[in-house]
């Protein structure tokens, strides 16, 4: 799968850094995606576990080309989010 980040005009770098988060992490979230749904104006919203253990929320739009995609942000889910995604996991195993 190939990736390409949307990079902050004021860094230079790809926005997912302002939040601590690498583009591995964002690849091992968008590999095995516990949740992916759609999200606004065409774009989807992932959430998943990194290989270290973090969950992440990653925003990404597809890429015309095949097995490509475009990483507009990621970043850490906040208690709720969690507690809400481990509420929805026990519900599915049910």
């Amino acid at each position: 799968m190939t990736l390409r980040f949307y990079i902050d005009p004021t860094t230079g770098e790809p926005h997912v850094y302002a939040h601590d988060v690498n583009e591995e992490e964002v690849e091992d979230v968008l590999t095995r995606p516990i949740e992916d749904r759609p999200g606004s104006d065409g774009s989807r919203v992932a959430v998943g576990q990194t290989q270290e253990g973090r969950y992440l929320r990653v925003i990404y739009v597809p890429d015309p080309e095949p097995e490509s995609l475009f990483v507009v942000t990621a970043y850490d889910l906040g208690a709720k989010a969690l507690k809400a995604l481990r509420r929805r996991q026990r519900g599915r195993q049910k």
